[in-house]
């Protein structure tokens, strides 16, 4: 006979669902074998708590060479 695999979904406060996330955080932190199936599978669990915050937007690219900076531009005129 077959048996179903069903998904258990847990009614968490947001208490306990900070206090998982900070004892998933220290776990990870403690581990000496960062790179583990165990550490990796609960970096993958804190993500589905806690999505990650939105990055900061990256330096614009650099100016070629030859093409004069705004900031220089902008000395220039004064």
């Amino acid at each position: 006979m077959l048996h179903k695999a069903t998904m258990t979904t847990v009614e968490l406060d947001d208490g306990e669902t900070t206090a998982l996330i900070a004892e998933l955080r220290r776990i990870i932190a403690s581990d000496p074998f960062p790179m583990s199936p165990r550490i990796c599978t609960l970096r993958l669990i804190l993500a589905k708590l806690q999505p990650p915050t939105a990055r900061p937007q990256p330096f614009p690219a650099p100016t070629r060479t030859g093409e004069p900076s705004h900031v220089l531009h902008r000395n220039r005129q004064r």
